[in-house]
């Protein structure tokens, strides 16, 4: 025990830490007022580093990537040992029981690849998998915290894949951080504290309550330094044999063992695991104010919503509202309407459904939706638009997504450059807990109905093999064709909201990335427009209602993570919502 106090001493140091920020003075008020009480986020430092940086949401797993990029390992590496940490560290959020979207630029290329490891759903699941014997949908909770909300893990086959093109260490060395803290010990931080303490669903089964929880029931407390022997064992196993040590063999039979032997049992097979391969896919691109922005593909929304929300706001001009101005929350809140009417109809995955992804980002047809905008009134719910004439033919999706998941940047001393979301869908997964991590609930993220009240089939039904759609947004802004900017975000559907205001902040109103991310956020998808509770934006609504907003104050939980690549280096930034840490050489 005596081993691991520096390593819980040294995480609770970070995580209580705080550093006052110097903002711009676009952001400031007319009175100069004090910027933290301005936006009600406590500020933190913009980290500037030379030759590679790595920003995640724990301290422990930057430290990991920080590890191999010192080494001379790769973006991909850094990325690899920081995911692996993050599982052990920040379980409710992401892990090999999970899945990823990673979108890496080559310096040796100039190209940019994007790896799709989204969770698959097997064979043998029905389109009415989560509705009830009169049709409607079962209630979430219902569906979420069982055997049939798991899909097919993703996330080592895809991190395999992604090795293979752009890895330098060996793929058993990327292991080694977090099989040392699994052996070690690593101190419970409060956001994983809090999350247990709040958890009703997890303490009821029985292996996620033998670890996550003392022999009383209480969850671990802050600083408690919590072992995970077992999943150490994991880790040996695929460090050794590589991907196919989880999806084939011993592990294999005990994930399936798990999900059939829940309450609600499900259907995943030992076919499904032994027959999941990862993809590579074109990365979806635009341009905003100059700037190339490329990101994932579908199965994600999230970057064409992105796109698209930039690409509505391009006719307005953004640079001259201040940040938190009343102008900008509205004219930036009426774009994502617009946004979020179209990803509801026209995105799932594209080995199953024609997504019609260049119409939905043509220029004319993004100025023709902006143009929708009016300066003094909101749309309040927007509807859909028409980039193929096929809107006739499709329902409207109705998948529920939690704020949850993970995010993780990196760049290498070589110049190239990666961003990472990473899940297993909402918080602590579907709470199946096994040889010593979390399976997802990702079947969730498909539309629990498959069909509209008009009997339209949903672009995102459940189909066997099919990959849900996501929100996750993963970006790189190229400037005259070289990396400039990293940026993506956890959050469920407002994960869209989150990126685009980031970008929006540096792209737009010049702020450094630090500043961009710590703005509050702001936004719409198509319902409410939503404001960051305990920030200046509360005190919009009035104005708002007067303009016809349905205003909603709510909790914004980002997890926001970017690196900016301008003429002095590189400069970090993390979440100030989250425990994320900056690092770099």
């Amino acid at each position: 025990m005596r081993a691991c106090r520096p390593v819980a001493a040294f995480l609770l140091a970070v995580l209580m830490a705080t550093a006052p920020a110097a903002w711009p003075r676009s952001f400031r008020a007319a009175e100069d007022q004090n910027p933290e009480a301005a936006s009600g986020v406590r500020a933190r430092e913009v980290v500037r580093a030379q030759h590679y940086m790595m920003v995640s949401a724990n301290p422990l797993a930057t430290q990991a990537g920080d590890e191999m990029l010192s080494r001379g390992g790769s973006v991909v590496d850094a990325a690899i040992a920081t995911q692996l940490v993050l599982n052990l560290v920040e379980p409710q959020s992401s892990g090999i029981g999970g899945g990823a979207f990673m979108v890496m630029y080559s310096a040796k290329t100039g190209r940019i690849q994007t790896y799709d490891s989204r969770e698959t759903a097997p064979a043998a699941a029905r389109p009415d998998r989560f509705l009830d014997a009169h049709g409607k949908p079962v209630p979430f909770a219902q569906a979420v915290n069982n055997g049939m909300s798991v899909g097919v893990p993703g996330l080592l086959r895809g991190l395999e894949l992604a090795h293979k093109d752009g890895g330098v260490l060996p793929w058993a060395d990327l292991f080694q951080p977090a099989i040392r803290l699994a052996e070690q010990g690593f101190a419970v931080s409060p956001r994983l504290h809090t999350l247990l303490a709040g958890n009703k669903a997890l303490p009821k089964q029985p292996a996620a309550a033998a670890y996550f929880y003392a022999p009383d029931g209480a969850p671990w407390p802050v600083g408690h330094v919590l072992k995970n022997p077992e999943f150490a064992r994991t880790l040996r196993a695929v460090a050794e044999e590589g991907a196919d040590a989880f999806y084939q063999g011993g592990i294999a039979r005990d994930i399936v063992a798990a999900v059939h032997g829940h309450a609600t049992p499900g259907d995943l097979s030992l076919a499904d695991l032994a027959g999941y391969r990862a993809k590579t896919r074109e990365p979806v691109c635009g341009a905003y104010r100059g700037y190339q922005l490329c990101g994932m593909a579908p199965p994600s929304s999230g970057p064409i919503a992105v796109l698209q929300i930039l690409g509505e706001l391009e006719q307005f001009p953004m640079a001259s509202y201040a940040p938190g101005s009343l102008q900008a929350v509205h004219y930036f809140s009426e774009a994502g309407r617009l946004a979020f009417a179209d990803r509801d109809f026209y995105v799932a995955d594209p080995d199953f459904v024609q997504v019609p992804v260049r119409a939905m980002l043509d220029p004319a047809y993004l100025r023709k939706r902006g143009a929708l905008i009016q300066a003094d009134r909101s749309m309040k719910v927007a509807l859909p638009g028409d980039p193929e004439g096929k809107l006739l033919s499709l329902g409207r999706d109705n998948a529920l997504e939690l704020p949850s998941t993970s995010h993780l940047v990196a760049v290498d001393d070589q110049g190239n450059a990666l961003t990472m979301t990473t899940t297993i869908e909402s918080e602590f997964g579907s709470k199946i807990f096994v040889r010593g991590f979390l399976l997802n609930n990702e079947m969730t993220d498909f539309s629990s109905s498959f069909k509209d009240p008009e009997g339209r089939l949903v672009a995102n039904r459940i189909e066997p093999g099919k990959r849900p759609r996501s929100a996750m947004a993963p970006m790189i802004v190229l400037r005259d064709g070289k990396p400039y900017m990293l940026v993506g975000s956890p959050g469920g559907s407002a994960i869209i909201n989150y990126v685009a205001k980031t970008l929006v902040g540096v792209l737009d109103w010049g702020l450094d990335i630090q500043t961009a991310i710590s703005l509050p956020n702001m936004g719409s998808r198509n319902k409410d427009t939503e404001l960051e509770k305990g920030t200046a934006l509360e005190a919009l609504a009035p104005a708002l209602e007067r303009m016809g907003h349905p205003v909603h104050i709510t909790e914004f939980p980002s997890g926001i993570h970017g690196i900016v690549i301008d003429d002095q280096g590189l400069q970090g930034g993390v979440d100030p919502r989250r425990e994320g840490l900056a690092k770099g050489g």
